[in-house]
């Protein structure tokens, strides 16, 4: 009985703490939740005029005949800015709630848990604008949109289990933030969210074409599909951009890291959790 007391309290502290973030995340703006539509518009913006206009990244249509750089790249950018957040508002959550771990005894995970399941419902949003724009194109996503939500479930677990590990590494180096910061950066181009996987393509046959004269030869495509955040990227768009369901290979690859990280995470976060009151 004191199990599932505690369960249920649990899981009350974690609906609280959630709805906490998502009330406070533009609180005493002016525009209010209206900024978690502008952010994506205004980088979706910029990606599309610098790499659509001025590098004139070409990109193939759709199944359905779609050819709209600007869909084509928020297919992948949401999933992408979920991630990022997520893991930058994450790996901080334990160290900005520091008085309340030294003070209160709790599941210190909901803290991280809390501030990633907020950003889920900004991202639902954001991919219901995106489901709107591609059905005015002509494309019928919606009998797709539980099949986003599963796709969603899934970064969102990925998510979690590295941002449960870094939190802890944040307790005990502080520069971990930093790093991270470089890491997602570094992350982003090279995943294929701004360019399509075919300039890859194009530079591992031209790498190896200099590479021949020496009899030697890099698997650049290979290590490209190494990249978990390349899986799903490619399974949002699938399922939103061609209106197809992902492959065998992206949902595995999806399935697997989300396992993998959120079983990793959980069992770094509670090997480490007793100390981080004192840590801190």
């Amino acid at each position: 009985m004191s199990v599932a007391v505690g369960n249920r309290r649990t899981r009350e502290l974690l609906l609280n703490l959630t709805a906490r973030e998502v009330k406070g995340r533009y609180k005493r703006t002016a525009l209010g939740n209206l900024w978690s539509l502008i952010n994506p518009i205004a980088t979706m913006a910029i990606y599309t005029v610098v790499f659509g206009v001025f590098m004139r990244v070409q990109i193939e249509p759709s199944r359905t005949g779609l050819h709209v750089f600007a869909l084509w790249l928020m297919c992948a950018l949401i999933p992408w800015g979920f991630f990022a957040a997520a893991i930058s508002g994450g790996l901080t959550s334990v160290v900005a709630n520091a008085n309340l771990v030294k003070k209160v005894f709790f599941p210190r995970e909901v803290l991280v848990a809390s501030t990633v399941f907020a950003l889920d419902v900004t991202t639902a949003i954001e991919l219901g604008v995106l489901a709107t724009a591609l059905l005015l194109f002509g494309n019928m996503v919606l009998p797709w949109l539980p099949m986003a939500l599963v796709l969603l479930l899934l970064l969102t677990g990925f998510a979690l289990g590295i941002a449960l590990m870094l939190a802890v590494a944040n307790v005990y180096f502080r520069d971990t933030e930093h790093f991270a910061a470089i890491l997602l950066q570094i992350w982003l181009y090279a995943t294929p969210i701004i360019y399509p996987m075919e300039y890859v393509v194009r530079a591992q046959e031209s790498l190896n074409g200099w590479l021949a004269q020496w009899d030697l030869s890099f698997p650049l495509v290979g290590l490209w599909e190494l990249n978990p955040m390349y899986h799903f990227t490619n399974a949002f768009r699938s399922i939103f951009y061609d209106t197809v369901w992902p492959s065998g290979e992206d949902m595995l690859w999806c399935v697997g890291s989300a396992v993998v990280a959120l079983v990793i995470g959980v069992r770094v976060f509670r090997r480490f959790e007793p100390r981080l009151a004192e840590e801190l």
